[in-house]
């Protein structure tokens, strides 16, 4: 499982949780990342998503750090955020272990690498799989008695349906012309018209568009919103000048 911070004071949060991890027996490695880092738990065998992140959530609340959701605007993420998923539905989505970034364009093709070793891929995973991985009986023994968080507890099943906040009569509304596959992270997935319209983004999901507002979406293979508009023909007006 991977918690994720992304908020200025991010690493000291995610050191203490290692360090915490650490008194209580479980290995975890610290990844950078643009505005933070990801903390990483691995596990000897697959064990119940449920199980972790109970075991996290008393763990930050131990600490007092600030888990993200229900009203807060910032604290660590934790992944999987589901209990359980259907057969056609997909988690969450955080970048992988030693992934390339996709996001921003300042950082697009970037790797981000862990604290514990030198900075080339042999190195790297050479620490990672050299980690102690923790036990499903361990996992057991942490979270006796314990129970999942009332205020997380419902939103551990479904995603919430696109919106949009304060709409105007007659405004562009990219969601009514896409398909939602998924939502990861903070976005919605869907495929670049633009990209479809060249004969790309056979996978459908190079199209990020904001669940918290709808009117922000981008192409992460670096098709403009003119492209895109262009492509679904509603191209955005020329603005006229006096």
């Amino acid at each position: 499982m991977a918690i994720d911070a992304d908020y200025r004071t991010a690493l000291e949060d995610l050191i203490k949780v290692q360090r915490q991890l650490s008194d209580d027996g479980v290995a975890a490695a610290l990844e950078k990342s643009k505005r933070g880092g990801h903390l990483w738990m691995f596990f000897e065998q697959p064990v119940l998503a449920r199980d972790a992140r109970i075991y996290i959530y008393h763990l930050a609340a131990k600490l007092d750090v600030q888990v993200k959701g229900t009203g807060l605007s910032e604290g660590i993420e934790i992944f999987p955020k589901q209990d359980e998923l259907r057969a056609d539905e997909f988690g969450n989505a955080i970048r992988a272990p030693l992934g390339v970034h996709r996001g921003a364009r300042e950082s697009r093709g970037w790797r981000y690498w862990f604290y514990g070793a030198d900075y080339s891929l042999g190195d790297q995973l050479a620490y990672l799989n050299g980690l102690p991985k923790m036990k499903e009986d361990h996992l057991r023994r942490m979270i006796d008695g314990k129970t999942l968080p009332q205020e997380f507890a419902q939103r551990a099943r479904r995603v919430e349906r696109p919106k949009y906040f304060e709409p105007k009569q007659e405004e562009f509304r990219i969601l009514d012309y896409v398909t939602v596959r998924r939502q990861a992270g903070r976005n919605w997935v869907a495929r670049c018209p633009s990209c479809a319209a060249a004969g790309h983004d056979k996978s459908g999901d190079n199209l990020a568009i904001s669940v918290e507002e709808p009117r922000k979406y981008c192409c992460w293979a670096g098709c403009t919103k003119e492209m895109i508009r262009a492509a679904l023909g509603r191209p955005i007006p020329e603005r006229r000048l006096a």
